[in-house]
């Protein structure tokens, strides 16, 4: 399944993407929560009850139109992880973490995966992260990595959006990582049974056309589990969490001199089988 939060003129509430429709469930299944949270957090009822939804006539809405928002608009935790792909390691001149190297991003940098990305009036250093993300579907602790497929609801693309001289000229990447409007995510959450193994995808990013990052989550230094198991051990996980998982070469610093993100560029991310992402830069307002 794909699922989405999605707006109209009538409110905003969650729904089923199938080819080039949405299956409102509010509609369709007017028994489920209409918040992406709360639908995770109902379980494996809820999930087969949407399942079921493609099959009703009521509820189909055109894609088109339709406002795409972040899958999950409020979560209760964004979590990323820095140098998880060799290649990016090379170029940032670092050396390879010994353990996961997690960071926090501000929730209230969650956009949309077509929403802008605000440039900022504090930097010139705006740069592009083109990586997988995952949502957690069930509240867990202490996770061991066999089992950490079984709490992760779905995947979906995220632009972990840095400030770098905001990043490095702190002890934690956190206020550089933050801004407002600095992670889009989406274009909505696919499903595990769907997506099938998350660590062989390819996965794009371009800037205007140019592809600047080109690789596989296969190249992950800590998987997908990897990183639920270290995470889990911390910190209890709970539905709609998300974890953005490393980005592979290519980002905007790695270029000689670099290639910073300026007013007007739009950047496109691509995960096969899960879908794209696209974001203007504009002028912060």
């Amino acid at each position: 399944m794909k699922l989405a939060t999605f707006t109209d003129r009538t409110g905003t509430r969650i729904g089923l993407v199938v080819e080039d429709q949405i299956v409102d469930l509010s509609r369709a299944r007017p028994e489920l929560p209409t918040d992406m949270v709360a639908f995770l957090a109902a379980g494996p009822e809820a999930l087969d009850a949407a399942r079921a939804a493609p099959g009703r006539s009521s509820g189909r809405l055109k894609l088109k139109d339709v406002r795409l928002g972040p899958p999950v608009p409020k979560p209760g935790k964004f979590l990323a992880i820095g140098l998880n792909y060799a290649d990016h390691v090379a170029e940032s001149g670092l050396a390879k973490p010994a353990h996961p190297l997690f960071f926090n991003k501000q929730t209230t940098c969650v956009t949309g995966p077509f929403d802008p990305i605000l440039m900022p009036r504090d930097s010139e250093q705006v740069d592009y992260e083109g990586e997988m993300g995952f949502v957690i579907g069930k509240r867990c602790r202490r996770v061991a990595r066999e089992h950490a497929h079984e709490v992760i609801a779905g995947y979906c693309v995220i632009n972990d959006v840095s400030i770098r001289d905001w990043q490095f000229r702190a002890q934690t990447f956190t206020l550089g990582k933050s801004f407002d409007s600095h992670g889009p995510v989406g274009p909505w959450i696919v499903t595990p049974d769907e997506l099938g193994d998350p660590h062989r995808l390819g996965i794009r990013t371009w800037v205007n056309c140019e592809l600047r990052q080109n690789s596989s989550t296969n190249q992950l230094i800590y998987d997908c589990f990897d990183q639920v198991a270290a995470l889990s051990q911390a910190c209890t996980l709970e539905p709609g969490d998300i974890v953005s998982t490393g980005t592979p070469g290519g980002v905007g610093m790695g270029f000689k001199p670099p290639k910073y993100l300026k007013v007007g560029d739009v950047v496109k991310i691509e995960i096969e089988g899960i879908g794209a992402i696209e974001n203007r830069v504009e002028p912060e307002p």
